[in-house]
Protein backbone atom coordinates (compact mmCIF):
# COMPACT_ATOMS: atom_id res chain seq x y z
CA UNK A 1 0.00 0.00 0.00
CA UNK A 2 1.12 3.59 -0.66
CA UNK A 3 2.17 5.49 2.71
CA UNK A 4 0.56 8.86 2.62
CA UNK A 5 0.36 9.05 6.48
CA UNK A 6 2.68 12.20 6.64
CA UNK A 7 2.91 15.57 4.61
CA UNK A 8 6.58 14.10 3.52
CA UNK A 9 4.95 10.35 2.46
CA UNK A 10 2.62 12.88 0.26
CA UNK A 11 4.92 14.71 -1.26
CA UNK A 12 6.91 11.38 -2.25
CA UNK A 13 4.04 9.81 -3.41
CA UNK A 14 3.15 13.37 -5.75
CA UNK A 15 6.64 13.37 -7.35
CA UNK A 16 6.63 9.57 -7.97
CA UNK A 17 6.30 8.63 -11.96
CA UNK A 18 3.67 6.01 -10.85
CA UNK A 19 1.53 9.61 -9.69
CA UNK A 20 2.86 11.58 -12.79
CA UNK A 21 1.38 8.77 -15.10
CA UNK A 22 -1.59 8.29 -13.70
CA UNK A 23 -2.29 12.40 -13.58
CA UNK A 24 -1.66 12.54 -17.07
CA UNK A 25 -4.42 9.89 -17.86
CA UNK A 26 -6.84 11.73 -16.03
CA UNK A 27 -6.27 15.18 -17.48
CA UNK A 28 -6.28 13.12 -21.12
CA UNK A 29 -9.48 11.17 -20.00
CA UNK A 30 -11.15 14.38 -18.68
CA UNK A 31 -10.27 16.54 -21.99
CA UNK A 32 -8.69 19.39 -19.77
CA UNK A 33 -11.99 20.29 -18.18
CA UNK A 34 -12.85 20.84 -14.53
CA UNK A 35 -15.52 18.13 -14.25
CA UNK A 36 -17.83 19.81 -11.52
CA UNK A 37 -17.80 23.10 -14.18
CA UNK A 38 -18.71 21.03 -17.12
CA UNK A 39 -21.62 19.63 -15.23
CA UNK A 40 -22.97 23.13 -14.74
CA UNK A 41 -22.59 23.80 -18.55
CA UNK A 42 -19.20 25.35 -18.12
CA UNK A 43 -15.91 25.43 -19.67
CA UNK A 44 -12.70 25.49 -17.27
CA UNK A 45 -9.57 24.75 -18.86
CA UNK A 46 -5.71 25.51 -18.39
CA UNK A 47 -6.54 28.56 -20.73
CA UNK A 48 -8.57 30.04 -17.65
CA UNK A 49 -8.11 27.96 -14.41
CA UNK A 50 -5.71 25.89 -12.32
CA UNK A 51 -6.51 22.31 -13.23
CA UNK A 52 -5.94 19.98 -10.29
CA UNK A 53 -6.46 16.24 -9.80
CA UNK A 54 -9.11 15.37 -7.21
CA UNK A 55 -9.09 11.68 -5.64
CA UNK A 56 -13.05 11.28 -5.14
CA UNK A 57 -12.38 9.30 -1.93
CA UNK A 58 -10.07 11.22 0.21
CA UNK A 59 -6.48 10.21 -0.42
CA UNK A 60 -6.11 10.03 3.34
CA UNK A 61 -8.86 8.04 3.61
CA UNK A 62 -8.69 5.47 1.28
CA UNK A 63 -4.58 5.13 0.52
CA UNK A 64 -5.11 1.86 -1.88
CA UNK A 65 -7.19 3.94 -3.94
CA UNK A 66 -4.39 6.58 -4.50
CA UNK A 67 -3.75 5.40 -8.36
CA UNK A 68 -7.12 4.46 -9.43
CA UNK A 69 -8.50 5.62 -12.39
CA UNK A 70 -12.05 5.75 -11.25
CA UNK A 71 -11.50 7.05 -8.15
CA UNK A 72 -10.10 10.41 -10.04
CA UNK A 73 -10.80 13.50 -11.73
CA UNK A 74 -9.84 16.73 -12.45
CA UNK A 75 -11.01 20.20 -10.71
CA UNK A 76 -10.27 23.36 -11.13
CA UNK A 77 -8.91 24.69 -8.48
CA UNK A 78 -12.09 26.66 -6.77
CA UNK A 79 -13.70 23.17 -7.29
CA UNK A 80 -11.50 21.85 -5.77
CA UNK A 81 -11.56 24.53 -2.73
CA UNK A 82 -14.78 24.07 -2.40
CA UNK A 83 -15.07 20.16 -2.30
CA UNK A 84 -12.53 20.25 0.59
CA UNK A 85 -14.03 23.47 2.10
CA UNK A 86 -11.46 25.66 1.92
CA UNK A 87 -12.02 29.33 2.16
CA UNK A 88 -10.04 31.91 0.76
CA UNK A 89 -9.40 34.71 3.21
CA UNK A 90 -8.74 38.77 2.50
CA UNK A 91 -7.35 40.75 4.93
CA UNK A 92 -7.42 44.41 4.65
CA UNK A 93 -5.73 46.75 7.14
CA UNK A 94 -5.52 43.83 9.88
CA UNK A 95 -8.70 42.72 9.63
CA UNK A 96 -9.73 39.45 8.19
CA UNK A 97 -12.72 38.79 6.06
CA UNK A 98 -14.44 35.30 4.99
CA UNK A 99 -15.81 35.28 1.36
Amino acid sequence: MIDVSTPQARTKFYHSGDWRSVRKQVLKRDNYECQWCKAEGRVTTTKNAVLEIDHIKELQYYPELALTLSNLRILCHDCHNKRHNRRKEKKFDDEIFEF
